[in-house]
């Protein structure tokens, strides 16, 4: 019994420990936030267009399941926001990680979290509704040639 309560005292005492380095790290990412960290959080559809087809960046959709079976771009990740902790393993550490949703509120939560993680994360500021407006007619054909969807 005494070896039982050892061994639960041992893995609460280790969540608590993780709990506690997950909640600094968050910390650390407040604590350093300035000027500088608000600008360089944000990225419009722009210049995504131009990291996306140099392939310097990854698009992450963090909307719910129904909203992308509603609507979604042709490239990208989805990772609904509320999946985005235990699906890190499908992001790329040498990219720029950009989360998008409709405007930027959760897409903004979603890159602080990932820059806790330590990705390079940005939110796409006009959000998707300003990416579709970028990629619209003969933007859009070109854009996917030059990320190598469509051939030219």
């Amino acid at each position: 019994m005494k070896k039982t309560m050892v061994f639960f005292a041992l893995i609460f005492l280790n969540v608590v420990s993780l709990a506690s380095a997950e909640d600094s790290s968050f910390d650390i990412f407040l604590s350093k936030f300035n000027y500088e960290t608000r600008v360089d959080m944000k990225i419009d559809s722009k210049k995504l267009i131009t990291l996306l087809a140099e392939k310097k960046a990854i698009l992450v959709d963090i909307r719910f399941p129904e909203e992308t079976k509603t609507w979604k771009m042709g490239f990208g990740l989805y990772i609904p926001l509320n999946e985005l902790p235990r699906r890190l393993a499908e992001l790329p550490k040498d990219k720029i990680i950009v989360t998008a949703c409709p405007h930027k509120d959760r897409s903004s939560i979603a890159m602080a979290y990932l820059r806790t993680k330590g990705y390079n994360a940005k939110y796409l500021s006009d959000g998707l509704i300003g990416l579709a407006e970028n990629l619209r007619g003969d933007n859009a054909k070109e854009f996917l040639e030059d990320i190598g969807v469509v051939k030219q």
